[in-house]
C-alpha cells in the first residue's frame, strides 16, 4: 500500500511543473517547425550547426515533456504540427537573421529554464529543466562565437571604473524632473541595451509577417507590432544617445520581400503573443531596478503598448480557434449548479 501511494505522488505533476512543461511543448513544437523552414533556406555553414542544434533539442525536449504527461496521466498538448510550416516557401529572412533568431530565442529559453527549475518540487523535472539550461548555454556560447564576427551584432556599452566607493547623496526625482538628469548607471544602461535588442528583433520578425500573413486581421496586427515595437526600441536607443552610448544595429533589412508564408497565420500570431509576454516580464524587471524618473515613465509607456499589443494578440487567436486552452483548477461553483440541476 505504501509503495502505490508512494508511486503515485512520484508521478504526479504540480500546477507549476504542468506551466513549465506545457508551456515549453507548445514553444518547442514551435520552433521544430521554424528550424526546419530555417534548415532549408540556410547557406552559411557556420550558421548551419546551430539550427541543427536548435532542432535538435526542441525535438528532444517535445519527446521528453509527453513522456511526463504521459506518466501522469495529464493531456499533452497539441501544440504544432507539420500542417503548420511550409519548407518549400522561399527564403524570407538572410542568414545573418537566422543566427539573430536563434541568439534572441536561446536567452529567452536560458530565462525559463532556471525560472522552471526553481519552481519545480520533483527532482527528475528539476533535473530535466537543469539539462535544458546547459544544453541552452552551450548553444548560447556557440552562437556567441559565431555573432561576435558578425556585422549587426552589437557589443554592449562600457563605462569607466569610478574613483573609490561612492555613495547616492540624494534620490534624484526632482532633479530628473526639472533639471539635468545623472548619467544613466550600468543596470539602466544594460537594460535599455538588451531590450532595444530584444524589442527590435520584435519589429523586425512582424515586419516579415505581414507580407505573408493570409488573414487581413493578422496582417494588420503585424503592422501595428511594427509600428508600436518600433517606436519602443526608438525610445531605449533615445535614452542611451543622450548619454552618448552605442545603439544596438537594425534588423528590418535582413528580411526579404517575399510575400508567401514559410508558416501558419497560427503559428506566427502564437509566436507574437509568446514575444510579448516575454517583453511584459523584462520591461516590468527593468521597470523595477530603474532610479531615474523619465527612464521609470518611459517603462510604463513601452509596458502599455505591450498590454495593447497583448490584448489584440489574443483575442484574434481566440477569433480564430488557435489558442489552446491552459489547464484551469476544477469549478467548484458550476459542479454545485450542476449537482443542484
Amino acid at each position: 500500500m505504501g509503495t502505490s501511494k508512494n508511486n503515485k505522488k512520484e508521478s504526479t505533476l504540480t500546477a507549476s511543473e504542468i506551466s513549465a512543461l506545457w508551456l515549453q511543448y507548445l514553444g518547442d513544437s514551435m520552433a521544430i517547425c521554424v528550424y526546419k523552414y530555417f534548415l532549408q533556406i540556410v547557406e552559411d555553414e557556420q550558421i548551419k550547426p546551430i539550427l541543427e542544434t536548435s532542432l535538435q533539442l526542441s525535438e528532444s525536449h517535445v519527446n521528453t515533456i509527453a513522456k511526463f504527461l504521459k506518466t501522469a496521466n495529464f493531456q499533452v498538448p497539441q501544440g504544432f504540427t507539420e500542417k503548420d510550416v511550409n519548407i518549400k516557401a522561399p527564403r524570407l529572412f538572410t542568414d545573418q537573421f537566422l543566427l539573430f533568431y536563434s541568439y534572441i530565442m536561446t536567452i529567452h529559453g536560458l530565462s525559463a529554464y532556471s525560472l522552471a527549475i526553481t519552481s519545480s518540487q520533483r527532482e527528475d523535472i528539476q533535473n530535466y529543466f537543469m539539462e535544458c539550461l546547459l544544453s541552452s548555454k552551450e548553444l548560447f556560447q556557440h552562437i556567441e562565437r559565431i555573432a561576435k564576427n558578425a556585422p549587426n551584432f552589437s557589443s554592449v556599452p562600457t563605462v569607466p571604473s569610478p574613483n573609490g566607493v561612492q555613495f547616492e547623496e540624494s534620490t534624484g526625482f526632482i532633479e530628473n524632473l526639472i533639471g539635468d538628469k545623472r548619467p544613466l548607471n550600468i543596470t539602466e544602461i544594460s537594460n535599455l541595451f538588451f531590450n532595444s535588442k530584444k524589442t527590435g528583433f520584435i519589429r523586425s520578425l512582424s515586419l516579415g509577417f505581414s507580407q505573408v500573413a493570409k488573414s487581413e486581421d493578422v496582417r494588420k496586427f503585424m503592422l501595428k507590432n511594427v509600428k508600436l515595437a518600433g517606436q519602443d526600441a526608438e525610445s531605449f536607443n533615445t535614452k542611451l544617445l543622450e548619454d552618448h552610448l552605442p545603439i544596438p544595429e537594425k534588423w528590418d533589412n535582413e528580411i526579404t520581400a517575399s510575400t508567401v508564408s514559410p508558416f501558419s497565420d497560427k503559428l506566427m500570431m502564437f509566436h507574437a503573443a509568446f514575444l510579448v509576454n516575454t517583453a511584459l516580464s523584462y520591461y516590468g524587471a527593468s521597470l523595477g531596478s530603474s532610479l531615474r524618473t523619465d527612464v521609470i515613465f518611459m517603462y510604463k509607456q513601452v509596458f502599455n503598448h505591450a498590454m495593447q499589443a497583448g490584448a489584440i494578440c489574443f483575442n484574434i487567436m481566440v477569433k480564430h480557434g488557435w489558442m489552446e486552452k491552459l489547464p484551469e483548477a476544477i469549478n467548484r461553483g458550476a459542479l454545485a449548479l450542476e449537482k443542484k440541476n
